[in-house]
């Protein structure tokens, strides 16, 4: 499955123009909100493909008949940038349990960099369906490391990846390294900056969302 949301005219385009423009990003309040709002969009799209089961559901006048989702993913996300974002999926799949992950860039002399995964704090994966939010995928470095390393604890029965924006390079690199994973985005950019900014993109969403950081 690869979704991308800003395909099809919706009311999530203004949410994502709202993101990217630099005055109206002043407002952090309103950009971490415009992120919510994606990851709620999102979230909504992908319990569409999800399994469901009948259930009876007795009101105060009588039984209502319901298809209910048979369970519920697990939603993931990478500290710090996407934590807006993945309050959006918590905001839907409000049953959900959650996963959250430290992981960062190290920057090598020559100006190449590595991920190093810090922290994993997350329930049991096996046999579950992971989704896994992240607001920024530029080179898609993080997010293919982040998941093999969930994917030699444990075994994931099924794994989304849900990206705000995302790089056509950054794209690329996930389908070839996690070809069973389904993606859905926001908005699809086709350049980055030489330090992996997208371009238009918006800027740094951890910035943005709670201020600069030191380093």
């Amino acid at each position: 499955m690869f979704f991308v949301l800003s395909k099809t005219n919706t009311i999530g385009n203004q949410f994502l123009a709202e993101m990217r423009d630099a005055e109206t990003q002043q407002d952090r309040l309103r950009f971490r909100r415009n992120q919510e709002r994606i990851g709620e969009i999102l979230a909504y799209e992908i319990s569409k493909k999800l399994k469901y089961v009948t259930r009876e559901v007795q009101t105060p006048l009588g039984t209502a008949t319901v298809d209910v989702p048979v369970t519920q993913p697990v939603l993931g996300t990478i500290l710090r940038a996407g934590l807006p974002f993945h309050q959006g999926f918590l905001n839907i799949f409000d049953k959900s349990p959650s996963a959250f992950i430290t992981a960062y860039r190290k920057v090598r002399k020559n100006g190449d960099f590595i991920i190093n995964i810090d922290h994993i704090a997350t329930p049991n994966l096996d046999g579950k369906i992971l989704i896994l939010c992240d607001t920024m995928l530029a080179t898609g470095q993080s997010i293919v490391e982040v998941c093999k390393e969930l994917m030699a604890m444990y075994t994931i029965k099924e794994l989304h990846i849900a990206a705000v924006i995302a790089s056509a390079v950054g794209i690329e690199h996930v389908r070839a390294n996690l070809p069973k994973a389904h993606l859905w985005i926001g908005a699809i950019d086709e350049e980055m900056t030489s330090k992996a900014y997208i371009v238009p993109g918006l800027g740094d969403a951890g910035d943005l969302a709670y201020g600069e950081k030191m380093g």
